[in-house]
């Protein structure tokens, strides 16, 4: 059944009209607007057992805490907030009417456009959340980038995403597709962008790299990153003024051949960074690498992610389907050099522009997107059936019209073919994989390495069934 989808205003007025939810407000950054709009529609005092702002540094840090990053709208600043606010609700509310009560401490650090318009505005909000009476708290956290170009009208997104919030952790808990669906209810990807959300708590068991899936396939964001911890991470927060690394791949499954441009990669990198050597590492899956629906099969997904955690990877999920599309995503992160991976058979499709709907005219353009001045491919050689033989960077033949781009590319080291790879591997290919897997044929073990090996066997990941079975 379609879910309906309920007006800011009402949504806010049936959680007022439960005597059951009772609870606090603390927002810092853009006025009071959640609490506002819990007091405009009605009924509030059944709801609101306090409300508060505590814009002073000075007040913020006697009440919460220091921030020793110097940085108030953060993630750990909200933590704080919701630590002390809902350490209150259960000091002082001890009568005996507040027995029946699901308690809540709602939370929001904001930054809206300032009047220069000089800053990237965004926002950590979060709910600390009871689901019965006597039950244990539960966490819901998000960080959201605001992209309108008015400072009132960021405001009133704020206020609508935080009835949103508060709403789908009491009504939708039990569906977490309507849970994330209804984040944006009555609001638009362009005016807001969630780029992280997360769940825990006693009454949830749910892996959060699958709400980061949904947000990316919902077209919430473009991308997310969770680590080998399995925890998520907000991208700007966790890429910023770093160097990055990215392996894209299908990693289904991560093979010996993988790991050999991995490390190969790394090492071209490294020289390019000279003695800066500190980068952080990303493997990418993106969605159009994705088999099947995570609505009802997450399997796929789940599969390949923790593969690669085992393995100690971090990973970024995006729906970055080509290379200038991560690099936009990557500088509005803030990076500072980015290096990508690709395979020379990848680089040769796009010289040879055949994803260009106008050829001539995109190509130049779409390359002008990728080399940005902190770029550099690394292209990792393949081997060529047809000719019998190893197609390196250097080597590569592409189309007439894209000869002098690629020389260009090649001899301002833009483009960087890697050496001292394993020639043995170039006739590894992840489909044969997988069939060896199905198949049962226990053979498919030499060509990935051996931790991947015993992750896929001990969690039978890619439909891997012993072969004793």
């Amino acid at each position: 059944m379609e879910r309906e989808v309920i007006s800011i205003k009402r949504k806010a007025l049936r959680i007022n009209l439960d005597e059951s939810i009772y609870g606090t407000f603390a927002e810092i950054g853009a006025g009071q607007e959640v609490a506002r709009t819990f007091f405009q529609v009605g009924g509030a005092s059944g709801t609101i057992a306090k409300t508060m702002s505590a814009y002073d540094m000075a007040y913020s840090d006697a009440i919460y805490g220091e921030e020793q990053s110097g940085r108030y709208v953060s993630e750990s600043r909200l933590t704080k907030m919701l630590d002390h606010e809902c350490e209150l609700l259960e000091s002082r509310l001890i009568h005996e009417k507040y027995q029946s009560k699901r308690f809540f401490a709602f939370a929001d650090t904001c930054s809206i456009l300032n009047y220069q318009k000089t800053n990237d505005p965004h926002s950590w909000i979060g709910l600390r959340f009871k689901l019965t009476p006597n039950g244990g708290y539960n966490n819901a956290t998000i960080h959201v980038r605001l992209k309108d170009n008015d400072a009132l009208l960021q405001q009133k997104v704020i206020g609508g995403i935080g009835v949103n919030l508060i709403f789908a952790c009491y009504f939708y808990s039990h569906d977490l597709n309507k849970f994330v669906d209804s984040l944006m209810d009555n609001l638009t990807t362009d005016q807001v962008e969630i780029d992280l959300l997360k769940i825990e708590g006693p009454s949830f068991n749910i892996d959060n790299r699958l709400l980061a899936l949904k947000l990316v396939k919902k077209g919430f964001t473009d991308a997310t990153i969770f680590g080998s911890n399995r925890e998520v991470h907000q991208p700007k927060d966790f890429l910023y003024k770093k160097n990055v690394l990215c392996l894209r791949s299908r990693f289904r499954p991560y093979t010996k051949l993988s790991d050999d441009m991995l490390e190969t990669g790394k090492a071209a990198f490294e020289k390019i960074l000279g003695h800066d050597k500190q980068y952080i590492s990303l493997s990418e899956l993106t969605l159009n690498n994705l088999n099947g629906d995570d609505e009802t099969n997450p399997s796929d997904f789940l599969d390949r992610a923790e593969l690669l955690c085992s393995l100690g990877h971090t990973v970024l999920l995006s729906n970055c389907d080509k290379h200038d599309k991560l690099v936009q995503f990557l500088d509005r992160c803030k990076t500072n050099k980015i290096g990508i991976i690709v395979g020379t058979m990848n680089l040769n499709s796009m010289l040879n522009h055949s994803f260009l709907a106008n050829n001539a005219s995109e190509l130049l353009t779409y390359f002008g997107g990728i080399f940005n001045g902190n770029t550099h491919m690394l292209a990792y050689p393949y081997f060529s059936v047809k000719e019998d033989k190893i197609i390196e960077a250097e080597t590569l033949e592409v189309k007439a019209e894209s000869a002098s781009l690629y020389k260009h590319l090649l001899e301002n080291k833009l483009i960087i073919g890697i050496k001292n790879y394993d020639q043995t591997l170039l006739g590894i290919h992840s489909d044969v994989i997988i069939n060896l897997i199905k198949n049962k044929d226990a053979s498919w073990k030499q060509f990935v390495p051996e931790k991947a090996a015993i992750t896929i066997e001990k969690n039978r990941l890619f439909a891997h069934e012993p072969i004793n079975s």
